[in-house]
């Protein structure tokens, strides 16, 4: 164990007089010290049992037991119970990047299966094998038009995740990329090197787009694509496959895909798993498209993604294998029936839905943002997300029933 030892005052007098400092403090000068953390507030040190009890009395104290109406990019849905216990098996929890495609088959056939059902749902020609999440698979998107189009503004939607949208910006403030956002796209385009829309938007609402007149870009709720139509007229599809075998799980970790039409597969940032034969005409998988700075020229790369999400898409994969076309449509039919019955039955209380074409979704507008949702978890309803004081997001999914929505209305 001396390997783990906390360096003694001897050997860090020595490790500073090689660096030229005389002390910690001389070290760090050049860090503001509002800038620096303090002294941690921790108690003495307490025995491995001891620890458990102490972690287990504290677990107490989380409600896990609230009817979630929640959404706003991250969903409460049905997960099979085989997913995690493929997906937490050691040849796949310790997997990185395959380079050795003879002792990676499983993973790179994994990020193949994914691929080729991200294109089957979106209606791409092309999908890369994940993304971080749909906020940097959004922003890679708007770099991959600007790649293609030799154009450095972008115009996006008003109506994006907002969270997506900060990311964004700082994409496009690093890459001096001018962001002109927008509620309704102008009507000449020509000039921007594309349209980023989502669809359904952030608040719910399902679009219809004209393709403009540059490259068009739409974020979607991969999990609609069970009961509406896909984005067949995008050059670029994205968004985030929490929907897909991921648990809400405090926020993270998400994960992204991003798929386009054949043209423009050369820009797409990432990694692409290919299916070949091998010498004896059996299956083999590689990775085909190589365009991260791990494998070519920094000047080449498309991106610098050095990792991607590949237990996630591993679960997102599983998910959709295990639901199939038929459980799939189900449980996006469900979600949507539930949030159009909770919206029919607020109205009936006297609360207005917002929307107009929804998936499962909706505004509503109350009296007081605060009050409603209060009042809602007092009675083990998490009741939507807070947008201003009078207006408030709800999400419903096949995870609510039909009691979970009589008794959000009723408790009104």
């Amino acid at each position: 164990m001396k390997n783990f030892l906390v360096h003694n005052d001897e050997v860090k007098k020595e490790m500073l007089e090689s660096i030229g400092a005389s002390s910690i403090d001389d070290l760090f000068k050049q860090i503001p010290q509002k800038a620096r953390m303090g002294e941690l507030q921790l108690d003495d040190a307490i025995s491995e049992m001891e620890t458990q009890k102490k972690v287990k009395a504290l677990s107490k104290k989380n409600n896990t037991d609230y009817i979630s109406f929640l959404g706003a990019g991250t969903y409460n849905k049905f997960i099979p119970a085989c997913i995690s216990q493929v997906a937490n098996r050691f040849e796949f929890l310790t997997a990185y990047t395959p380079y050795q495609p003879e002792i990676s088959q499983g993973t790179l056939q994994i990020m193949y299966e994914f691929q080729t059902m991200i294109c089957r749902l979106t209606g791409m020609d092309i999908s890369n094998a994940t993304m971080y999440d749909g906020a940097s698979a959004c922003a890679e998107a708007i770099l991959m038009a600007v790649r293609i189009s030799k154009k450095n503004k972008v115009l996006v939607s008003n109506k994006l995740n907002p969270e997506y949208i900060d990311v964004i910006k700082t994409y496009c403030w690093s890459n001096d990329i001018e962001l002109v956002m927008f509620d309704n796209i102008p009507e000449n385009t020509a000039d921007y090197a594309c349209v980023l829309v989502q669809n359904p938007d952030f608040y719910g609402e399902i679009r219809e787009y004209a393709h403009p007149d540059t490259l068009l870009a739409v974020c979607v709720d991969i999990s609609s694509l069970g009961i509406l139509e896909p984005p067949c007229e995008a050059d670029i599809v994205v968004g985030d496959i929490q929907t897909l075998g991921i648990p809400m799980s405090f926020g993270g970790p998400h994960a992204g895909f991003i798929a386009c039409k054949e043209k423009f597969m050369r820009q797409i940032p990432g990694r692409l798993a290919g299916r070949t034969v091998d010498a004896d005409g059996k299956p083999a998988y590689c990775l085909t498209i190589q365009t991260r700075e791990q494998h070519i020229k920094r000047e080449k790369a498309t991106s610098n993604i050095c990792s991607n999400q590949a237990l996630m898409g591993l679960c997102a994969t599983l998910y959709l294998t295990v639901m199939g076309k038929k459980g799939f449509r189900q449980a996006s039919y469900l979600s949507a029936k539930y949030a159009h019955e909770l919206s029919e039955k607020l109205a009936q209380k006297g609360i207005k839905t917002l929307n107009k074409n929804f998936y499962n979704e909706f505004v509503i507008e109350v009296d007081d943002s605060d009050k409603f949702l209060s009042k809602l978890k007092a009675n083990g309803i998490l009741g939507g997300l807070k947008l201003n004081n009078n207006k408030v997001l709800v999400a419903a999914t096949e995870m609510n029933s039909e009691e979970d929505i009589d008794l959000y209305a009723n408790t009104l």
